[in-house]
């Protein structure tokens, strides 16, 4: 009897086929089980209590604690103050739709250069991010309004490292 013709006459006994079955659904399962428990991080190390490679910070905090925030603000105020003596002196003959868009271009303006004052304290925040991360052997730090549970906190090693205290 050739090869093909005992395989089909196994999978038609039914006994056969319902063994053949279970045997891949167990197989199938334990393979999602494994890789469940490998990609969750929930094995036994983590069962062990060994620390979570997930960091979290209070961007916001971070944000209002470094000491480029107060010099960025600074800027921005006497920008703004000349901004609005630009406009005082340069309106006097306009009407109200010229002083409307002169207003709009101003607000553009200062719009783009607090923009480009971010840039820097924003990239000096996130490389202090960053370094702690690295120096705690975390993988991955999330702002603290994007977890509900679990994560080591490491905002107040942040802070210090940008205000160097």
């Amino acid at each position: 009897m050739p090869m093909a013709e005992r395989r089909l006459k196994m999978f038609k006994d039914k006994k056969m086929a319902k063994m053949v079955a279970i045997a891949v659904v167990a197989v199938f399962v334990l393979g999602v089980f494994g890789i469940a428990v490998s990609q969750s991080g929930t094995g036994y190390a983590a069962a062990a209590g060994t620390a979570s490679n997930v960091g979290k910070v209070n961007y916001q905090r971070l944000w209002n604690e470094s000491p480029e925030v107060a010099k960025l603000t600074e800027t921005m105020k006497s920008e703004y103050a000349q901004a609005q003596k630009d406009f005082e002196e340069k309106t006097k003959t306009m009407n109200d739709k010229e002083k409307e868009a002169y207003a709009n271009q101003l607000r553009e303006r200062l719009t783009l250069k607090e923009q480009e004052l971010k840039v820097p304290v924003l990239s000096n925040i996130d490389a202090a991010v960053k370094a702690v991360a690295d120096s705690k052997g975390l993988a991955v730090v999330l702002d603290v309004n994007n977890i509900v549970y679990g994560g080591q906190d490491i905002t107040d090693d942040v802070v210090k490292k940008l205000t160097g205290k």
